[in-house]
């Protein structure tokens, strides 16, 4: 079975979401190394490995370094602790979810490599100035780009001639158990309804202001946020007594906390962050056969705007909660059966066989050309030549 190494900048164990999905399916049909930005570690470098799935191995690089993600003071201690990750004369397949990773790709010799870009990651809070020249850079190695949605796609079609808009899929099954209301999560059974519910990451793409705003307007709502907080000040939260924060939850409890819930929200601002997301909720809320309200984030409104409720500003959006609440028996059924004609055409495990499908029919070698200007890529594409640190390493 051949490797495929991933570089990714999220944690394997953060919110189970597209790296999640694609790889657990791809592992199918390869060995897959799954490697993580470094943690700091006092004393000396090692990479710690763990089996966390059939043919998936995390492999979290800990470095005495204090730099963020694969910052370029990592590069050297990565290149050594990542030097015998595959047997000499292999040729692994080799996936980007961070063009900041690139340097690392130097002595992999790869088959093929892949980006998946499913952020515009340069458009988020605290991005390294080095990511877009980087990702210029793996533009023009790659052999295959894929895209988390289409507004990504349409910024990067005319960048790379094997691009194809892979949008966020769902795991029907797992969220239409949310369906039988009864197995609503126990630690919601004090909250009295209508409950109003958000789970994913809670950081500056979310509109924290109209979250106070929809708490101040009807206290009787009780809005039920559900997720980790990450990269904004949990002070400047809304803390009316109707917002409840449950924290991180396993992939394996979001069912249960939808079960409870009468509308569902993507409350996401309308930012730089956001301006390309593609959020994979909005089909998982449809497998549960609930109504939604969002913000007009471009891959919501323009594919699903005839089935989720989509208002541009704190009053509309209110006004949208409030028509979702008193939906009649009849229009919950239509909407239902809209919700289930949509889902119907969309699964992760069709998006991972075209993907593995695309993957096996490109032609490999792009990887080996340089960027269109090498010289000025030089200094921030290449790493430093590697110096040798002692590796420990942990099963």
């Amino acid at each position: 079975m051949p490797t495929l190494i991933v570089f990714c900048h999220l944690r394997w164990d953060f919110v189970f979401q597209r790296p999640q999905h694609l790889m657990t399916r791809l592992a199918e049909h390869y060995d897959i190394l799954f490697v993580e930005e470094p943690v700091y570690s006092e004393g000396q470098a090692y990479l710690k490995k763990t089996a966390v799935a059939p043919n998936i191995t995390v492999c979290q690089p800990h470095t005495a370094i204090h730099a963020p993600g694969f910052h370029d003071d990592q590069i050297p201690t990565l290149h050594t602790l990542l030097a015998d990750l595959v047997p000499e004369g292999e040729q692994p397949v080799v996936w980007f979810y961070t063009p900041m990773a690139l340097p690392l790709l130097q002595g992999l010799n790869p088959s093929k490599v892949i980006y998946d870009c499913m952020d515009e990651l340069a458009m988020f809070k605290n991005a390294p100035k080095q990511l877009l020249q980087r990702e210029s850079a793996l533009l023009n190695m790659a052999d295959v780009v894929f895209t988390g949605g289409p507004s990504l796609y349409q910024s990067k079609r005319d960048r790379h001639a094997n691009a194809h808009c892979f949008s966020s899929s769902v795991d029907a099954k797992h969220f239409r158990q949310a369906q039988d209301r009864s197995i609503s999560h126990p630690d919601q059974a004090h909250i009295a309804h209508p409950r109003l519910g958000f789970y994913g990451v809670i950081d500056e793409r979310l509109d924290v202001e109209l979250v106070s705003k929809m708490a101040d307007a009807h206290p009787e709502w009780q809005i039920v946020m559900v997720g980790p907080v990450v990269k904004i000040d949990p002070a400047t939260l809304p803390k009316q007594p109707n917002v409840h924060y449950m924290g991180q939850r396993s992939y394996d409890q979001l069912p249960k906390f939808l079960a409870g819930w009468d509308v569902c929200l993507l409350p996401f601002a309308m930012n730089d962050s956001t301006k390309f997301i593609s959020p994979t909720k909005v089909l998982e809320y449809m497998a549960a056969e609930l109504p939604a309200v969002s913000t007009p984030i471009t891959d919501v409104k323009v594919p699903y705007g005839d089935v989720v409720a989509v208002a541009a500003t704190a009053d509309e959006f209110i006004a949208a909660c409030e028509r979702q609440l008193a939906l009649t028996e009849s229009e919950r059924q239509a909407m239902a059966k809209r919700m289930r004609e949509v889902v119907a055409n969309t699964s992760w495990d069709l998006t991972a066989q075209r993907m593995h499908a695309l993957i096996e029919s490109a032609v490999p070698g792009r990887h080996a050309r340089l960027p269109a200007n090498p010289e000025t890529a030089k200094a921030d594409v290449l790493p430093v030549k590697a110096t040798k640190v002692a590796v420990a390493k942990t099963a």
